[in-house]
């Protein structure tokens, strides 16, 4: 089951040209990647089920095209059966060219929802003029999205976040509310009726980007909260940029932390029982040994004082 699900498509025709050949390959390349780490991710949360019918929220943006598109390309050979249905929240927003969803999925043949509800003029009445917006737009558009999964009998909700978010999520739970705490890959909505799946979840954003160039899909910028430039979660994805330009492989071991948790070396006593801690004896591979340098390679050319203290 696993190998289909993260199986590889194979190579599209070849082009007569270097240049040409060299673009098909780095594109061929990326796509494979990116089914890869959708399938991976599918299969680890155990995301998607026989039968399931899985509603993508596609707003227009690189994250949710890419979502829906690769998700469309792993149905059609998946080891399982699954339903595809695309819905996009119209939120009245000015300017929002409202023919332009309809139209491409119209011609990608997928099944798509259209729901008209104008939470724009609900945000700029109750936030007052400068203010972040994202908060209540989000939890309008959760609402709105939970009562559309029930109309239409969708068993799992898709969501467009990547690895980058997830980071930058975990970030700003602990710089700004005091929490170790990111976005799950799946969880169950806040009214309990809903399983909430982010299929992109190891994914890098640079991936999306360069995908979303090579498919030429039809961006449709957000001009309520998107075009707010001073939010916190902008901040913190600017670092994790310049971190990943000067150190490479620092936002990748990020990422793999957050799935590598050691609850005993924290500080949350109610993740761990710290009071009732009692000597056993018995070596624990977690315990303050695993925060020594790893290779002791040297220890032998140590002083004999050194060499008893260890032993």
């Amino acid at each position: 089951m696993n190998a289909v699900w993260i199986d590889e498509a194979p190579v599209a025709g070849a082009t007569t040209t270097t240049h040409s050949l060299k673009i098909e390959r780095e594109t061929h390349k990326l796509e494979k990647r990116l089914c890869r780490e959708v399938g991976r991710a599918i299969v680890d949360y155990n995301m998607i089920e026989e039968g399931d019918k899985v509603m993508v929220c596609v707003s227009g943006g690189k994250d949710s095209y890419a979502m829906l598109d690769i998700l469309l390309k792993l149905k059609a050979r998946a080891p399982i059966h699954f339903d595809i249905v695309a819905v996009n929240l119209d939120q009245k927003q000015p300017g929002f060219p409202e023919e332009v969803l309809p139209k491409y999925l119209s011609e990608l043949g997928v099944a798509f929802h259209i729901e008209n509800q104008d939470t724009y003029s609900i945000v700029k009445r109750v936030i007052p003029e400068g203010k972040t917006t994202c908060g209540l737009c989000s939890r309008l558009r959760r609402g709105i999205l939970y009562r559309v999964a029930d109309e239409l009998g969708a068993t799992k909700v898709a969501l467009g976040h990547h690895r980058d978010d997830m980071l930058q999520t975990f970030f700003l739970n602990m710089f700004f509310a005091g929490k170790l705490k990111s976005m799950p890959p799946k969880l169950v909505s806040d009214d309990g009726k809903h399983i909430v799946i982010r299929p992109l979840a190891y994914v890098a954003e640079k991936d999306l980007v360069r995908w979303a160039q090579h498919r030429e899909f039809p961006i449709i910028p957000c001009t309520l909260c998107g075009s707010q430039e001073n939010l916190q979660r902008k901040q913190v994805g600017e670092m994790l940029r310049e971190w990943d330009k000067k150190h490479p492989g620092r936002v990748e071991n990020m990422f793999t932390a957050l799935q590598n948790v050691v609850p005993s070396h924290l500080l949350d006593g109610t993740r761990h029982d710290f009071k009732g801690l009692k000597a056993t004896g018995v070596a624990d591979e977690d315990g303050d040994k695993a925060f020594d340098t790893p290779s002791f390679d040297l220890l032998s050319q140590a002083p004999a004082a050194l060499r008893i203290l260890q032993g």
